[in-house]
């Protein structure tokens, strides 16, 4: 996938989750709309890991294509 299409998906998260969150105001999320809030916030993770993975090896001359999406506990385990 290359950094076009990463950040298309990533536009597209971010649209899902304000609108999910400008639903929750006042009455809060059903348990399907909560459970696709967490996968939203997930996938938004990992395709921002994606991305900053990707331009690093491109900074080091390496092949960004070799950058892979990693599982969900990997990408929301990092130490900040």
């Amino acid at each position: 996938m290359a950094d076009g299409e990463i950040l298309g998906r990533i536009d597209g998260l971010i649209a899902e989750e304000h609108e999910l969150r400008s639903r929750s105001v006042g009455v809060g999320l059903n348990g399907d709309d909560q459970s696709r809030l967490t996968q939203v916030e997930q996938e938004l993770d990992q395709c921002w890991d994606l991305l900053r993975q990707r331009r690093a090896k491109t900074e080091f001359h390496e092949n960004p294509e070799e950058a892979k999406v990693r599982s969900v506990g990997e990408v929301e385990g990092y130490r900040q």
